[in-house]
C-alpha cells in the first residue's frame, strides 16, 4: 500500500510545550488539569489506556459521557465496537495505546474549540513521543485533520496511509459514526483489514 508523505505535526519535536520522563511523569505534569474552561464542567480528566510501549497507536476526537465518568478513553458504545474491531484482527485495547485530541468531555459532547485543541495537544504530541509506535490510526475529522494538518474530510482520507514525521497514519471512521450510520461499519472493517496488513509488512 503506497503511503502519502504528509508535513503534519505528530512530532513537533523541538516546539513542544513538554517533555517528560515517561507517561506517568506526563500524567502527573497534567495533573487536575484548569487550563481550560472544560476543567468547569468535566467529571474526570481521561488521559489514555493501554501499552505504554505499543507499536500501534488510536488517536480519537474526546472523551464522551461513559469515558468521563470512568477516567478511561473508549468504554462507551463505541468503544464496545473498537474492541470488537481489534478483536477482528487479533488485537484487544491491551495490545495497543488509546488516546484522544482533547483529555476531558466537551459539555454535551459538542465538537472541540480551536483553543482547547491548541491547549490540549501539546499533551498527545508528547504521548505519541513517549510511547514511540510505527503506527498510529486517527478515528474520525478532528485527529485527523490535527495529525495530517489537512482541511480534507475524513471520507476522503480514510483507509489510506499517510507517512508523518517518520510514523506510518492511517485515518478511519470513529466507531461512534457507524452507531449513528450503520452502513459506516463494514467501512471499519474493511480499514481494519488493511490496518492489520500494514502491522504485518511494518513488523509491528
Amino acid at each position: 500500500m503506497a503511503a502519502d508523505e504528509r508535513g503534519g505535526v505528530l512530532g513537533a519535536g523541538e516546539t513542544l510545550a513538554v517533555a517528560c520522563q515517561d507517561l506517568d511523569a506526563l500524567s502527573a505534569h497534567i495533573g487536575d488539569c484548569q487550563r481550560c474552561d472544560l476543567a468547569l464542567t468535566r467529571t474526570r480528566l481521561v488521559f489514555g489506556f493501554g501499552d505504554p510501549h505499543a507499536k500501534l497507536m488510536f488517536i480519537g476526537e474526546a472523551p464522551g459521557k461513559n469515558e468521563d465518568l470512568k477516567g478511561e478513553p473508549f468504554v462507551g458504545a463505541a468503544g464496545k465496537l473498537l474492541d470488537e474491531l481489534l478483536a477482528s484482527v487479533g488485537l484487544d485495547r491491551h495490545d495497543v495505546y488509546i488516546a484522544n485530541v482533547l483529555k476531558c468531555r466537551p459539555p454535551a459532547n459538542r465538537n472541540p474549540k480551536p483553543d482547547e485543541i491548541a491547549t490540549c495537544t501539546p499533551f498527545l504530541a508528547e504521548q505519541v513521543a513517549l510511547i514511540a509506535p510505527a503506527v498510529v490510526v486517527t478515528l474520525g475529522n478532528f485527529a485527523t485533520r490535527y495529525i495530517l494538518g489537512t482541511d480534507e474530510a475524513i471520507t476522503q482520507l480514510r483507509g489510506n496511509l499517510y507517512h508523518v514525521d517518520g510514523r506510518q497514519v492511517m485515518p478511519i471512521f470513529h466507531p461512534a459514526a457507524a452507531l449513528y450510520s450503520p452502513d459506516k461499519k463494514q467501512y471499519l472493517f474493511d480499514d481494519f483489514a488493511r490496518l492489520r496488513a500494514v502491522l504485518d509488512e511494518s513488523g509491528a
